[in-house]
């Protein structure tokens, strides 16, 4: 809490009021001791606390570098995504809110329960249609203002921008809770929308979005039962809680997945240079010379780095060598 540095002077003003009667000592005594009341808005109901919402916007900050990489990949433009502001609000009130004509897409992500919406400005969604179409720049300019509706085409392009928020948005929860994200339908006026109630609590996540210099804005809407099952996996205390003992079955099942891990062994008999016109002429019986000594021991590799001194040999005549020295992934420079 902040406080109040009173200088000399204002100390001495106030004694001076306070003896006169200026100030009414009983008064300022009542006001200290009366319930402070907060106002409430019922229409607004705050159903997540500060500590989750915390961990939600760790989330989303994640979903926005997801996208900014996935999207600028896909648009051969650099994009900036941040987050602009978080809000419980109703559904109602974020309907209000997005323009009568823009790109909705509504997703559901199972095993959580509610759909969600993804809103793209038009303005942004022109933007990435004209530079998927082969547009270098995109100003302000080429949009028409009268424009009330994507073609079948702009809408086909628009859906699979959607679809890489949507993976953004899968990734991004996956240290949370593993979800399979599936979009469901694309509409283009929020008045037809009836994913839900008007009353239903909502998360309004606003992200700034910055292409070309151009400013805009994109929304998802996070119903509030999407986050009931997994209350207890957003605080702070479980999600970073170091204090648990590692448990002796899940040491075992770390070690019974890494054993099953493939690695790709190699062994080199040496190395050798050659013109050509040498190797086109090879034939049959023609011998290479290398630049290793047959008696000395060959270099095993796990995953390209050197890790282990061998000798070749045979065994039920199959190739094979004989470990004889490990290097632990050093240079083999002598």
């Amino acid at each position: 809490m902040s406080q109040t540095v009173l200088s000399q002077q204002e100390i001495d003003a106030l004694l001076d009021a306070m003896d006169s009667g200026e100030i009414d000592t009983e008064q300022m005594v009542e006001e200290l001791d009366s319930p402070k009341v907060k106002p409430y808005d019922f229409r607004r109901p705050v159903r997540l606390s500060k500590e989750y919402l915390s961990t939600i916007t760790m989330v989303f900050e994640d979903f926005a570098k997801i996208a900014v990489n996935l999207l600028s990949t896909q648009l051969r433009k650099p994009v900036d995504i941040k987050i602009a502001a978080i809000e419980q609000v109703s559904f109602d009130e974020f309907v209000h809110s997005v323009p009568s004509f823009t790109m909705m897409g509504i997703y559901q992500s199972k095993p959580l329960s509610g759909m969600q919406i993804i809103e793209i400005n038009p303005h942004f969604s022109l933007q990435m249609i004209e530079l998927l179409c082969g547009y270098n720049v995109v100003s302000e300019d080429d949009f028409p203002s009268d424009k009330d509706s994507f073609t079948d085409i702009e809408r086909a392009i628009l859906e699979d921008v959607t679809k890489v928020f949507i993976r953004s948005f899968e990734t991004a929860w996956k240290d949370i809770v593993e979800l399979t994200v599936s979009l469901e339908n694309t509409e283009t006026n929020p008045q037809l929308l009836q994913t839900m109630s008007p009353n239903e609590p909502v998360l309004l996540v606003t992200f700034s979005v910055t292409l070309d210099d151009q400013k805009t804005f994109i929304n998802m809407c996070v119903p509030y039962i999407f986050f009931e099952d997994i209350l207890d996996k957003l605080s702070f205390r479980n999600w970073f809680h170091s204090g648990k003992e590692f448990d002796a079955s899940e040491r075992g099942q770390m070690t019974k997945n890494l054993d099953q891990v493939p690695l790709n062994l190699e062994v080199l008999l040496g190395e050798s240079n050659m013109k050509i016109s040498d190797f086109l002429g090879m034939e049959e019986g023609d011998i290479i010379q290398l630049n290793e000594k047959t008696s000395k021991p060959l270099t095993m590799y796990v995953e390209d780095k050197p890790y282990y001194k061998v000798k070749p040999g045979i065994v039920e005549n199959k190739l094979a060598v004989e470990v004889m020295k490990f290097m632990g992934g050093e240079s083999t420079d002598e």
